[in-house]
């Protein structure tokens, strides 16, 4: 327990959902980084709003490390007035869809009554409702951005009809314009790695910490890899298009080249959200369709190898940080690998073509000496520079550096 965390510090965290269950990224860092931060002592707060009501275990999970759990219910995206605003209003696409709620506004001016030593806001696209109340009380406050919001045009955009590019070149101007709002009036800024902590800095024309994204090293200490399976691994949040397209490319592109040089070789795909059509689409008895997974560990010690063939995205992977921890070796492109000090060759077997892709796999997917140490290799760094430990110190180096945020 560090010396920040003996007081305890009284926190409250807003969210634009809830972090349980983890099927993304951005929700399996929410709910790791409160389970560190209550653990060392902190006392939190978690306001989310939310499209879902909370289940009973959603509440069991969150009440055991939060102090007080606040849920909202979030309007639907086809709501009138949240069509409305997105298409008329002052304010971008994503702020529409998760701002502009009186509830939630009223609910965080009572709560900001109370004396807060940190409030911490997730994400720019849900500050809109806190920010008037911020200002006029004075308070400071952390802001954490996953992304440069403003540079994931083809992330957030790709599956609306070519009619609707004028649209969408004004929705981008509209979010650059909020983005450098919402980051300038922020108290300290985080970024989830290097390279966005120097595109923030330059929108926020100010200093950006980072705290990195993390993965529970202990809970995939003991899965491996099934060397001689032959079967390919790939996981994500099919409601985050970047990895529609890279399951997409994976099995139009990349898989029929591989599959030239190893007819045996098998892809299995795990995620939440996974559309129906994919089974029909591509019927291969090769490619095996398996959905969400609530423990990952057993979908790893059956495969050879993790396929990150991601083309769009921003931030640190946390699903690629869940396979080096498990030994998995990883086949990658650059972006698969954004945010991570690893070293091509060394580390994983990289490819930014469906050709480069192909010939990485099966190399991953011969074995040998060379892929088990790669595997080790991702194990270890995976271990040594991105547990969620490294991640809740970050955190709380951060938080010594707000105005109320100090304790004798």
């Amino acid at each position: 327990m560090t010396a920040l965390s003996r007081p305890g510090l009284k926190i409250l965290w807003t969210l634009p959902y809830l972090p349980w269950p983890t099927t993304s990224g951005g929700k399996l860092r929410q709910y790791h980084l409160l389970r560190e931060l209550a653990a060392r002592g902190h006392r939190i707060t978690l306001l989310a709003q939310s499209k879902e009501a909370a289940s009973a275990e959603c509440r069991r999970q969150l009440e055991d490390i939060v102090e007080r759990l606040i849920v909202l219910p979030r309007r639907a995206l086809k709501h009138p007035l949240t069509l409305l605003a997105a298409a008329l209003g002052p304010h971008p696409l994503l702020v529409s869809v998760n701002g502009l709620s009186p509830a939630l506004r009223d609910a965080f001016e009572a709560l900001l009554q109370e004396p807060w030593d940190v409030v911490q806001i997730e994400h720019s696209y849900g500050l809109q409702p806190f920010l008037p109340a911020l200002r006029r009380s004075g308070q400071p406050f952390v802001l954490t951005e996953h992304n440069v919001e403003s540079t994931l045009g083809a992330a957030t955009y790709q599956h609306l009809p070519a009619w609707a590019a004028p649209y969408i070149a004004w929705d981008q101007w509209r979010y650059q314009r909020w983005e450098k709002k919402a980051l300038a009036a922020a108290t300290r800024l985080a970024a989830v790695t290097d390279d966005d902590a120097l595109q923030l800095a330059r929108i926020r024309r100010g200093p950006v910490d980072v705290v990195i994204n993390g993965v529970d090293t202990a809970a995939f200490a003991a899965s491996g890899p099934a060397q001689d399976s032959r079967r390919l691994l790939f996981v994500g949040n099919f409601e985050y298009p970047p990895n529609l397209d890279a399951v997409e490319w994976i099995v139009e592109d990349i898989l029929p080249r591989l599959w030239r040089r190893m007819p045996d070789a098998r892809l299995a795909v795990c995620g939440y959200a996974m559309p129906a059509a994919w089974s029909r689409r591509w019927p291969d008895a090769r490619i095996e369709w398996r959905g969400f997974a609530p423990s990952l560990p057993p979908e790893q010690r059956r495969s050879a190898a993790f396929i990150a063939a991601l083309r769009e995205g921003g931030g640190s992977k946390l699903k690629v940080l869940e396979a080096l921890a498990a030994g998995l070796p990883l086949v990658s492109t650059r972006q698969g690998v954004s945010g991570l000090a690893l070293q091509a060759g060394r580390d994983f077997l990289p490819g930014d073509d469906s050709q480069e892709l192909a010939d990485a796999a099966w190399t991953a997917l011969q074995g040998g000496e060379r892929i088990a140490e790669l595997g080790e290799a991702g194990r270890r760094y995976a271990r040594d520079h991105h547990d969620w430990s490294v991640a809740a110190d970050q955190l709380e180096n951060l938080y010594r550096k707000l105005k109320h945020a100090h304790r004798d």
